[in-house]
């Protein structure tokens, strides 16, 4: 397998420009199905969620289609796609998902507990007061990625501490990057909105209760769930 072993920071990154590399020199033809997910990460050494990462990536440049079902092919016009240097391509598209939602379930958990020990009565009331706006919406089939975000800024306001707030807003920023947007559409994330209002709810009454210990779990719990969605499994990519 024509593949070298990646070994250092921005994986994902490094594995696309490899498989772009291939394509540029036809080692992968116009019309090539490239190997499952799961046989390019043994391949490349790498775990799966960086290999759908880089194929996130290779698609927003035009290198390559997925096909419901089938693959991921190599595009027919991606020989001239590819005379443009990926790395600048790649600066486009956003750091990697799986690192954003996982610097998230540290940092967030953690602006839970605080926030269970320092909010005040204002501050509870205005995050109640989101999480029933989003009930309200969902209910009504509007969108509500706005207030899943406030939601979340809000309780890291309620830390009433300067610096937390800003970092979880850099990190909901990262969210709209390119790849984290194809993912997220991918693997139905935003489908996911019941259960979302669910662990809204269970680190709402946390709060509530002003219970660190609680409030940081039910953090955890769902932003872990939210990486268990971007991890669903699909055996023909």
């Amino acid at each position: 397998m024509p593949f070298q072993p990646v070994d250092t920071q921005r994986l994902y990154q490094q594995v696309a420009d490899q498989i772009s590399e291939l394509i540029r020199v036809r080692e992968f033809p116009v019309g090539h199905r490239l190997l499952p997910e799961r046989d390019l990460a043994k391949a490349l050494g790498v775990s799966r969620p960086v290999v759908r990462e880089a194929m996130i990536a290779l698609e927003i440049a035009g290198l390559v289609e997925v096909r419901t079902g089938s693959g991921t092919y190599v595009k027919a016009r991606a020989h001239s796609s590819a005379t443009r240097p990926l790395p600048i391509i790649l600066d486009d598209v956003g750091p990697s998902p799986f690192d954003i939602i996982s610097a998230r379930v540290l940092l967030e958990g953690e602006v839970a507990f605080l926030a269970a020990k320092e909010a005040t009565d204002e501050d509870l009331k205005e995050i109640a007061t989101i999480h029933r706006e989003m009930s309200r919406q969902m209910a009504a089939g509007e969108a509500t990625q706005d207030l899943d975000r406030q939601f979340h800024e809000r309780i890291a306001r309620a830390t009433h501490n300067t610096v937390l707030p800003t970092l979880v807003e850099g990190l909901w920023t990262n969210q709209f990057a390119p790849v984290f947007s194809v993912l997220s559409q991918r693997t139905g994330l935003s489908e996911n909105r019941a259960a979302t209002l669910a662990s809204h709810g269970r680190i709402a009454e946390a709060l509530m209760q002003r219970d660190p210990a609680s409030a940081r779990a039910a953090m955890h719990a769902h932003l872990e769930q939210v990486l268990a969605v971007l991890m669903r499994d699909d055996e023909t990519t």
